[in-house]
């Protein structure tokens, strides 16, 4: 029997973040990506919602063993969900079992609470080195939430994994960004 897999839409697509090597660029029907104030945690989030129609780039990999403990941790406040087979395309040479986590609608909470800049800056990091950068100016095109004002952390980073991001990457996010009309805010 072969490994599990999961679906990473936001941090989990940077591979810096995780030590899940067999990991393949892929892409989900039926899900969008949004950012939401979790009330379990206190914090806005990335989370996947169901969307009809809609098509999100991400990375699978594989959790050896089917060992889910680490990163049911990780994820913790989210919830996993099995992805149906015709809804993942992916570049693996094999079929594979997904499953994708998502906070529960009882947890998500209409409260304006600012997006980490440090987060953010993972998950676009992980995108660039994914999908360049038009599969980085995708991910803010498919993923809804925008209105919420980020919070400018770079320099004493909140987000746990938080990455050093190159000059290039930095700029790539501001610009990004300053298109969409995103209000920073200073910690």
């Amino acid at each position: 029997m072969s490994d599990p897999f999961f679906f990473g839409y936001g941090s989990l697509v940077n591979r810096r973040t995780h030590a899940y090597p067999e990991a393949f660029p892929a892409r989900i029907k039926g899900w969008r990506r949004a950012w939401r104030y979790s009330r379990s945690h206190k914090r806005t989030f990335l989370t996947a919602v169901p969307a009809p129609g809609v098509e999100i780039d991400g990375l699978v990999a594989a959790v050896p063993g089917g060992d889910w403990a680490a990163l049911d941790q990780r994820e913790a406040g989210y919830e996993r969900h099995p992805v149906p087979d015709p809804e993942l395309v992916h570049r693996a040479a094999r079929q594979l079992a997904a499953q994708i986590y998502a906070i529960p609608q009882r947890n998500m909470v209409d409260r304006v609470h600012p997006i980490r800049l440090s987060y953010l800056d993972v998950v676009v990091q992980g995108y660039l080195d994914e999908f360049g950068e038009a599969g980085a100016r995708d991910f803010f095109a498919t993923t809804d939430g925008w209105e919420t004002p980020v919070l400018d952390d770079r320099a004493a980073p909140t987000y746990a994994r938080h990455q050093k991001l190159r000059a290039d990457e930095r700029s790539f996010v501001d610009d990004q960004l300053r298109a969409l009309g995103v209000r920073l805010v200073q910690g």
